[in-house]
């Protein structure tokens, strides 16, 4: 990893130590991206069938779960069910308790304004898939949808090799209480999510992540006449460890290969006080990197690692807030003063026990988070993303009388006769 002292950099070698690496702009996958939307959009099912043929290597199906998961829970070893039926049940807890009440309140007397919350009606869930299905991503997406109402998931999720639906994808969704999945990936599922396709329902958001043809069709959609909302952003996962002189070199370097081992693309950055520790962990990752089973993916993650010095844990904060990393973990012994000052991160891991690796899987909190920055104004997946809310008005005869002719004249300020009428015939209504 490439070591920086923070304190000898210029304002524009700052600005440069955190930039992320450039991603290429593909025009070849977007290009390829608006072809496959245009197809199914256009082209129905016998174009989804078409492409999913050629590249998922079969034809969309809409699966039944129940009896692929009971196959799970017979064929999986028994602490892996537990495991995940635990991970299930923090997460349900955790969505539970972030509920939105709905408020309502008298601005003046007989005014009353409230905001209720209603949830959306059809969302659509993608679950990565290939090599290593992202079963953990379900149940981060569909337990808080069903906690907030929506009235119907739509979960698509690439094929197995054999063109059926992964064991443990099937058992995430019996947790979820989810009965059928469509095994389709790729932009055109996103395609088929984003205009409906034969029976697979166009939806109204789409969540999840995925790869980049995922990613950049959800981009596309979103922003196309009658297309959906979609979770938020997304680019490459990233992690940023703030850790002091105390730190667990061994923990800390693990850490960072966990998050290398995501991505070629992945981002890990180490902030530190200390440069001993910083040349620990140095060491540590070398070790460890050496047997890892995903060694090529990861070193090419930490070809563009950093590890930047700061004075004190105090600038170090203020690095977290430049980068505003999608994860930050705070390696230190007295966390809390350093959570004061975090402003921008998706999710903070806060002390020498917390993990990314519990964050990911079991803590309760959702691992569908904004990268690339986007922490500056974005939060992680939560109930309030399968949510809106809408503000109620109601008034008395008395109110109306007050409120009346204000509210025409702010409207004829604006130059809207129009709606200076409409309050002026409610005060003749009244009398």
């Amino acid at each position: 990893m490439k070591t920086l002292d923070w304190n000898s950099l210029t304002a524009d070698q700052r600005i440069a130590a955190l930039e992320r690496p450039e991603q290429r702009d593909d025009v070849a996958l977007k290009d390829g991206v608006r072809a496959i939307v245009e197809d199914v959009r256009n082209g129905g099912w016998a174009a989804l069938q078409g492409i999913a043929r050629r590249l998922d290597g079969a034809e969309p199906r809409l699966v039944e779960v129940a009896p692929i998961a009971v196959q799970a829970r017979r064929d999986l070893p028994a602490d892996a069910v537990e495991a995940i039926q635990l991970a299930a049940r923090n997460i349900r807890r955790f969505h539970e308790a972030g509920m939105p009440a709905d408020v309502s309140i008298e601005t003046m007397p007989g005014l009353t304004v409230g905001k209720v919350w209603r949830a959306i009606d059809r969302v659509g869930v993608y679950v990565p898939g290939g090599k290593t299905p992202l079963f953990s991503t379900l149940l981060m997406l569909a337990i808080p949808a069903a906690i907030a109402g929506v009235r119907e998931l739509v979960v698509v999720t690439p094929p197995r090799a054999d063109g059926g639906l992964d064991l443990l994808i099937a058992l995430a969704a019996a947790e979820c209480g989810i009965e059928r999945v469509w095994t389709v990936g790729g932009a055109q599922a996103i395609a088929a999510l984003a205009f409906g396709s034969g029976k697979l329902p166009k939806v109204d958001k789409i969540c999840g992540p995925g790869n980049a043809w995922v990613a950049e069709a959800k981009r596309l959609v979103s922003g196309m006449v009658g297309g959906p909302a979609i979770d938020m952003p997304a680019g490459p996962s990233e992690l940023m460890i703030i850790a002091d002189d105390a730190a667990d070199a061994r923990i800390v370097a693990a850490d960072l290969l966990g998050q290398a081992e995501h991505d070629p693309a992945a981002q890990v950055l180490l902030v530190t006080d200390s440069q001993r520790l910083a040349s620990q962990i140095d060491r540590h990752i070398d070790e460890q990197l050496s047997t890892l089973p995903r060694k090529p993916i990861a070193k090419a993650s930490l070809d563009a690692a950093r590890i930047i010095v700061v004075e004190d844990l105090h600038r170090a904060a203020e690095v977290a807030n430049l980068y505003a990393p999608e994860h930050l973990s705070l390696a230190v012994g007295d966390p809390e003063p350093l959570i004061a000052s975090i402003r921008n991160a998706g999710a903070v891991f806060a002390g020498r026990l917390a993990a990314e690796t519990f964050g990911d899987y079991l803590a309760g909190s959702s691992h569908v988070l904004p990268t690339d920055g986007a922490a500056r104004a974005w939060g992680g997946v939560s109930v309030y993303t399968f949510l809106k809310a809408m503000t109620v008005q109601s008034l008395t005869a008395d109110a109306t009388r007050h409120l009346a002719r204000p509210a025409a004249l702010l409207a004829r300020l604006e130059g809207l006769e129009a709606h200076a009428r409409a309050a002026d015939l409610r005060l003749e209504l009244v009398g």
